[in-house]
């Protein structure tokens, strides 16, 4: 079996867990996120944090965005340019948003396009190690990928249920692994680089 099969079939089955969960759960595992990682995250005012609009059965991080804003964090989320690429715009209170692609919500054109400091990423299945399965179109690891390029190394905290853990992601050359992983148990940092 290819690790590509592997992958496919840990995300298939992860998703269904996360689809299972009743909205007040994800609800209520939402805002516990918030309250541990809320100030859990170390951030220097000024710095940029990319988020995310939840789509289908996803965490809502819109509760921490707003407190990680509060602590002075200059706000982004993805927004999708073709069948490749993303990028992330500044997102800024009170500007209006329209649809930037796979079902999320974000600043228009026009909004500034930054190189995150950290970046919530939402996925499918992550491991104790940090190695995450996403959505299967590499939208991520090409921006990952890119920001290194511009020699930029951006904090990497995977955004999951606790449900959404496996107890191992097939791991490629490519991947990246990720430096943190918040759920609804906390905020677990698994490399000494945080």
């Amino acid at each position: 079996m290819t690790s590509r099969t592997l992958k496919a079939g840990l995300r298939t089955e992860r998703l269904v867990l996360r689809d299972a969960m009743a909205s007040e759960a994800r609800a209520a595992a939402s805002l516990k996120m918030r309250e541990f990682g809320g100030n859990a995250i170390e951030i220097e005012p000024g710095q940029i944090v990319s988020g995310f609009s939840p789509i289908r059965s996803e965490v809502d991080i819109r509760p921490l965005m707003e407190q990680l804003g509060a602590r002075g964090a200059r706000l982004c989320v993805p927004a999708i340019l073709d069948k490749t690429t993303i990028v992330f715009r500044e997102l800024v209170p009170g500007a209006p948003l329209v649809d930037t692609g796979f079902g999320t919500t974000g600043p228009g054109d026009d909004a500034p396009v930054v190189d995150p400091d950290i970046m919530l990423v939402p996925l499918a299945a992550f491991d104790r190690t940090g190695h995450r399965i996403g959505y299967g179109a590499g939208y991520y690891d090409r921006a990952i990928d890119l920001l290194h390029r511009k020699g930029r190394q951006p904090r990497l905290i995977g955004i999951a249920f606790d449900c959404q853990e496996v107890a191992s992601v097939p791991a490629e050359p490519h991947d990246v692994a990720l430096d943190a992983v918040l759920t609804e148990s906390g905020l677990r940092v698994l490399n000494g680089n945080w």
